[in-house]
């Protein structure tokens, strides 16, 4: 069977919902000129060969807000399809260790409650995300 290009390119990526003590979540605001510039995310990224999830997010936001965090329990995967992009993503609950978060490759960072990100504009893909985070907080 040879593989067919009519497929959009497949992102698995590994997504943290970073908690502080004062349970707070971490989300950031993509650089404009990227795809879905402007809108908010939980911070992460794609997975490089050999990489366990795990290690993934720990790189991610390493490179991302300079911060170190313990990742957590899984909270969902989620696999939606965008015009031009299929993405997977594997979200885990994660705790802000050490480090002051700094945008080093978005516009913006912020800490806001649960009941604040509705107040923010997230990626489709997002919003299933915010869901099962309310759902959860029952």
């Amino acid at each position: 069977m040879s593989e067919t290009s009519s497929f959009p390119p497949h992102k698995i990526i590994g997504v943290a919902v970073i908690w502080n003590d004062q349970k707070q979540i971490l989300i950031d605001r993509r650089r404009p000129e990227g795809g879905m510039g402007g809108l908010w995310e939980f911070p992460g990224g794609k997975i490089e060969p050999g990489e366990t999830i795990q290690e993934c997010i720990q790189r991610e936001i390493s490179e991302e807000l300079g911060i170190v965090i313990e990742v957590g329990e899984h909270l969902i995967t989620i696999d939606h399809s965008y015009t031009n992009l299929r993405v997977t993503l594997t979200v885990h609950h994660c705790r802000h260790l050490t480090g002051v978060p700094q945008p080093l490759e978005s516009d913006e960072i912020r800490w806001v409650t649960l009941e604040e990100l509705e107040q923010f504009t997230f990626p489709k893909a997002n919003t299933q995300i915010i869901a099962v985070l309310k759902g959860s907080q029952g």
